[in-house]
């Protein structure tokens, strides 16, 4: 749980991803598209840390461990909620401190 949120807390946008997940690319890409420069960690299930991460990104409540997305410190969730927000207007007002 340490490692996530001092990893959440490195930069304003963090994506917790895996390579194969094709919605975790998504997200990213959405966030490039509005002008964020996110920090992606890929966690890999074949390590032991990765599947701690994964166990604690559950326990925070991120019902798809991936993408698990933070702003400004904060889980704001996985690609459902990331897409709520961005249509409702709502992603871009919390991403105005971290614009470039």
């Amino acid at each position: 749980m340490e490692t996530v949120m001092r990893l959440a807390t490195e930069k304003g946008v963090v994506i917790f991803s895996k390579s194969s997940c094709c919605l975790c690319y998504a997200v990213n890409v959405l966030f490039q598209e509005l002008g964020i420069n996110p920090a992606v960690y890929e966690i890999s299930q074949q390590d032991h840390e990765g599947r701690e991460i994964e166990k604690a990104l559950i326990r925070l409540g991120c019902n798809a461990p991936f993408p698990a997305v933070f702003i400004g410190g904060q889980l704001v969730g996985s690609t459902n909620e990331v897409m709520s927000l961005h249509l409702s207007g709502k992603l871009v007002q919390m991403l105005k401190p971290f614009m470039l």
